[in-house]
């Protein structure tokens, strides 16, 4: 039987050979691998350490807890500006990946070790506001309350923001209309952002 990861890896169009590269490095510092939200994901005691993927302009490595990881070699970046935790570092060859593989494995440690002592990431007790017009909408279809919360906190976040952006009232709405099967098929925001 083919691996899971094994198999995506056969089936991306970019960065093959790049995401295999990151794939080895990662399984030496001894995580379990398994393919979640669609694409490999690499984990400790149960516990999500590092994701890798491709886009249309790089590879990545994210860490899950990367805001709470030492940036000494400054590696480390933001994906966005309303991200809270997670980090990631970009590629767009074999030959960079390979050069800075001791440090990837250092930051790969350091998250591990993160893991081990029980860490947690310190968030905002107050939450952003939900907007009114999807407030109405959660309030109208009790489906669809019920499969937003149920969504992870993060995935709860990133529509919430996605959903306040426009100024119109109007957008706001056309925004939520379109996200709801999304929403109701248990998927977050970004989902689909490493395929």
């Amino acid at each position: 039987m083919i691996n899971k990861v094994d198999q995506y890896l056969s089936t991306v169009d970019k960065w093959q050979d790049e995401l295999s590269t990151l794939r080895t490095i990662i399984l030496e510092c001894g995580l379990i691998e398994e393919l979640k939200w669609g694409t490999p994901c690499y984990s400790w005691q149960d516990a999500n350490i590092v994701i890798i993927g491709g886009l249309k302009d790089c590879c990545v490595l994210s860490f899950f807890k990367g805001s709470l990881l030492d940036n000494a070699n400054g590696l480390l970046e933001k994906p966005g500006e309303n991200t809270r935790t997670v980090r990631l570092i970009r590629f767009t060859n074999v030959r960079e990946i390979s050069k800075l593989a001791s440090a990837l494995k250092a930051y790969i440690y350091e998250a591990i070790e993160v893991e081990r002592a029980g860490v947690k990431v310190k968030l905002k007790k107050n939450p952003e506001p939900i907007p009114e017009e999807f407030q109405n909408k959660l309030g109208e279809i009790p489906a669809l309350k019920t499969a937003f919360y149920a969504l992870t906190p993060g995935r709860q976040r990133a529509y919430i923001l996605y959903f306040s952006a426009p100024k119109q009232s109007k957008t706001r709405e056309a925004r939520i209309k379109k996200c709801m099967p999304k929403i109701l098929h248990g998927k977050g925001l970004n989902d689909e952002y490493f395929r």
